[in-house]
């Protein structure tokens, strides 16, 4: 099993986004996730089996889904990438037994988040969410062994959020 799970962002107005910015997002976003997993080929197709195929797993983003507030442009078209990279890489492994999917997060406490908790709350950074909460460690985790168990075997270019409903209710 393989999870990619690194992320970066950049936020700056649309007028005044360097393409320093998005080389940096764009780099750790979308092409390390493509060149780990090219690196890695041969040791998950050495362990995939039919029944039990190897799994690679990328963490996009609900904002790859949805037209998020912040001017982000980087980060939301780099996860979106990462999400059509990954349904792509999804019907060129299957036969090799190596399913690929993606985990896409809504707001959980992280560096990224941090500074607009203190800025604004967590009441009011978590009030868009419908189950009214940001996401817990546990909620990620049970999504990638869902993903990585038996049960998730049958499962590839599969994008689950992971969001509270904020990427499918708003």
């Amino acid at each position: 099993m393989l999870i990619n799970n690194a992320g970066a962002i950049w936020a700056a107005p649309v007028d005044d986004n360097p393409e320093s910015g998005w080389d940096k997002v764009y780099d750790l976003n979308v092409k390390a996730c493509f060149f780990l997993i090219q690196a890695l080929l041969p040791m998950l197709a050495a362990a995939a089996t039919p029944d039990q195929p190897a799994r690679i797993i990328n963490v996009g983003s609900i904002n790859a889904l949805r037209i998020p507030t912040h001017e982000t442009y980087a980060y939301v078209s780099s996860k979106a990438a990462l999400h059509h990279l990954t349904r792509h890489l999804a019907g060129h492994l299957a036969a090799r037994h190596i399913t690929a999917n993606v985990i896409a997060p809504g707001l959980f406490p992280s560096k990224m988040l941090a500074a607009d908790v203190a800025k604004r709350g967590l009441d009011v950074v978590a009030a868009p969410v419908p189950l009214q909460r940001l996401a817990a460690a546990d909620d990620m985790a049970a999504a990638a062994i869902y993903l990585a168990s038996r049960a998730g075997a049958f499962l590839t270019g599969v994008i689950l959020p992971v969001d509270g409903g904020m990427a499918t209710t708003i």
